[in-house]
C-alpha cells in the first residue's frame, strides 16, 4: 500500500480568464493532518472541488488513493464536508444520515450503528428527531461533519469545518480530528484561520490568489518565531548579544529583526 493518497502535479483552473487555482503541486502522506490555509478567494474551494471530481481541472493531473481523480471507488473512499452546504431540511437529523449512507450502499445493521455512533460523536443524539430546518448553523455543521464520516472513509476533506461553530464546537471538532489522526484517517482541512491550523495540523501549504507559496511541517514552523524590536540607534555590542537569540538578525533605521 502507498504510502502517498493524494499527489497533485501542476493542477490548475481557469474560468474565463481568471486563474482559481494556479499550478497546485502537493502530496499528501496516509495518516496525516494537512492544513491548507489562505484567505477567502485564495482558491482553496476550488482546490477540493478538483479533487474531488467535481470541477474539472483546466490543466494538470491528480490521482486520489492511487485512482484518477473522479474514480467512483475512490469517491466511496473519501469523506467531505462542503463549506457551504444546502441539506435537506425536511429530513430529521438521522433521516438525513440515513439517506447518505444508503448513497454508500452500507448495510441496515451497520448503517444503524453507524448512525447512532456518531449522533453521540457531534453531540446531537437529543435532535436527531428534529428537522434540520430547525438545527442552528453550528449543529447544520456538526450533522455535516457526521455525514463526511459517516462511511469511515481512508481521507477526509473538510472545508471551513468550524465555521459557526461556538467555542464548545470547536473544541469538539479538534477532538473528533485528534481521534480520526490516531486512527490513521488522512484528513484535508481548508481553512483561514491561523490558530485552527496550528492546533490540529501535521503539516500546512500557505494559498495565495491561486497559488501555493509555502510547505512546511508545523513543527518546523514552531522553532520559526519572529521578533521585531522597533529601537534607537543601536550598540554594535547590542546586536552582538542579541545574535544570540536568532539565527538570522537584521538591523534597519533602529528596527531590529530576529
Amino acid at each position: 500500500m502507498s504510502d502517498l493518497v493524494l499527489e497533485t502535479h501542476g493542477l490548475r483552473k481557469q474560468f474565463g480568464g481568471k486563474v482559481a487555482v494556479a499550478d497546485l503541486t502537493l502530496t499528501l502522506r496516509r495518516g496525516e493532518v494537512f492544513g491548507f490555509l489562505g484567505p477567502n478567494g485564495a482558491g482553496k474551494t476550488t482546490s477540493i472541488k478538483m479533487l474531488l471530481g467535481l470541477v474539472a481541472p483546466t490543466a494538470g493531473t491528480a490521482s486520489l488513493l492511487g485512482e484518477p481523480i473522479g474514480s467512483i471507488p475512490a469517491r466511496a473512499r473519501l469523506g467531505f464536508l462542503p463549506e457551504h452546504f444546502r441539506f435537506h431540511d425536511w429530513l430529521t437529523g438521522r433521516e438525513f444520515l440515513r439517506f447518505h449512507g444508503q448513497l454508500y450502499r452500507m448495510s441496515t445493521a451497520r448503517l444503524a450503528a453507524r448512525i447512532e455512533e456518531l449522533l453521540v460523536r457531534v453531540d446531537l443524539l437529543d435532535a436527531a428527531n428534529s428537522k434540520l430546518r430547525e438545527y442552528s448553523k453550528g449543529m447544520l455543521q456538526r450533522i455535516g461533519l457526521a455525514q463526511a464520516l459517516l462511511n469511515e472513509p481512508e481521507l477526509v476533506f473538510l472545508d471551513e469545518p468550524t465555521s459557526g461553530l461556538d467555542p464548545l464546537g470547536r473544541l469538539l471538532v479538534r477532538d473528533v480530528i485528534d481521534e480520526l489522526r490516531r486512527q490513521g484517517t488522512t484528513i484535508f482541512l481548508n481553512s483561514h484561520l491561523l490558530s485552527e491550523v496550528e492546533i490540529t495540523c501535521d503539516r500546512v501549504a500557505f494559498v495565495k490568489k491561486g497559488e501555493v507559496v509555502r510547505e512546511m511541517a508545523l513543527a518546523e514552523q514552531a522553532n520559526q518565531v519572529e521578533v521585531e524590536l522597533k529601537l534607537g540607534p543601536v550598540a554594535s555590542e547590542i546586536l552582538a548579544s542579541l545574535a544570540g537569540f536568532g539565527r538570522n538578525l537584521h538591523s534597519h533605521n533602529g528596527c531590529v529583526r530576529l
